[in-house]
């Protein structure tokens, strides 16, 4: 699976792009901002996106969606739990970043069950990994060891801010432990900032017995 990485947004969010050669089939995951950038990467590569998906609902990660929608005519999925934050991803955009992001992206589908999501040869574990926000969620590929995080944990030991009401520190500490246990191999994609291998990540939390 061939992997784009955008940053997007003022918050230079992570958007990626994930795509099976063969098929040219394409997933959008965490699209910030900056939809006509995605759309233009999206008909470069001569890809036929399948579906948007969101790690959580900060309005960072999702600002671009409805465009995309309308674009590619595909469902966006999303865990129902972080739902609130899209309830309030317009007040929250205009405090952050001054301007009016419009009405928020509708959920197609919501991911409070599902374990694994597929498109054509693009296979992805849904592991919950809620902490940073209650439906804050990764997807793992297995066959190829790779894993989209979004803000739970980043290179050189940050982890997900936790200073939220809704969050929480323990099921931070939780999900990393859960993710702490795929293979050392694995390539994990940040929502911000860049790649590193689960190995290296796990350097910097021993102290904490992770």
């Amino acid at each position: 699976m061939e992997v784009f990485t955008l940053p997007v947004g003022q918050l230079t969010t992570n958007c990626y792009l994930l795509a099976d050669p063969a098929t040219e089939a394409a997933i959008i995951v965490d699209p910030g901002d900056d939809a006509q950038f995605i759309i233009q990467k999206v008909l470069d590569e001569r890809l036929k996106v399948e579906a948007i998906l969101a790690t959580h609902g900060h309005f960072d990660h999702v600002l671009a969606v409805n465009e995309l929608k309308l674009a590619f005519n595909v469902p966006f999925l999303m865990h129902g739990k972080d739902q609130f934050l899209l309830d309030r991803l317009r007040q929250t955009t205009k405090h952050f970043t001054g301007f009016d992001p419009g009405p928020a992206p509708k959920v197609d589908q919501i991911l409070d069950r599902e374990l694994r999501f597929e498109v054509g040869a693009i296979q992805l574990d849904i592991i919950k990994t809620p902490g940073h926000t209650p439906g804050s969620v990764s997807y793992y590929q297995p066959q190829s060891h790779q894993l989209w995080v979004g803000d739970v944990v980043f290179a050189g030991g940050a982890v997900g801010s936790t200073e939220h009401t809704y969050s929480s520190a323990a099921d931070l500490d939780t999900s990393i432990k859960t993710l702490f246990a795929l293979p050392d191999q694995t390539m994990i994609y940040a929502g911000h900032g860049e790649s590193f291998y689960l190995e290296e990540e796990k350097r910097y939390h021993q102290p904490r017995n992770l």
